[in-house]
């Protein structure tokens, strides 16, 4: 008890006690509801890109991401954006899955289609990592998606939640 500052020497022991106790229960609570968090982690495998005219193109986004919530996400809206060299930003347009089908099956020069769109609607089960593709047209010529500073892909939760995936954290 010499140890103690003269106010805390007049505390009688049970008061710490109570303190102790209640700080178990406070950190069991925030045990219990460390999964409770809907969000999706995730990195961005490669991009692709194709120029359409002179000042539009498309980009073809791999990714892999994860729910490491006790919670299914299911999701409401994903978008697709750029922040060009010149620091600017450009929002795309997602593309649907049948057109990411004809846009590889017309353009042979993005390759192959490796993984499924993410798409509005989809459930992602807790505790599973999943690979998908996203396709997006921007009103940019091909020359600022290629010298990019950033590419951040928002997915939105159908309660909310936004969760971006960057390509440079």
């Amino acid at each position: 008890m010499a140890l103690l500052p003269p106010l805390f020497r007049k505390l009688p022991v049970s008061f710490f006690a109570g303190a102790g106790v209640v700080a178990i229960l406070i950190a069991g609570v925030l045990y219990m509801q460390r999964g409770a968090h809907v969000e999706v982690k995730g990195s961005i495998l490669k991009v692709r890109t194709l120029a359409q005219q002179d000042d539009s193109s498309i980009a073809v986004v791999d990714f892999r991401f994860a729910n490491p919530s006790n919670y299914p996400f299911v999701v409401q809206r994903v978008e697709v954006s750029i922040q060009g060299p010149d620091g600017q930003t450009y929002e795309g347009a997602t593309v649907s899955e049948v057109d990411a089908r004809n846009l590889f099956n017309y353009y042979p020069v993005l390759g192959q289609k490796y993984n499924n769109s993410l798409l509005p609607r989809e459930r992602v089960p807790s505790h599973q990592m999943l690979d998908r593709m996203i396709a997006a047209r921007f009103e940019a010529p091909e020359a600022k998606l290629l010298n990019r500073r950033d590419l951040v892909i928002r997915v939105t939760e159908v309660d909310g939640a936004e969760s971006l995936i960057r390509e440079r954290p």
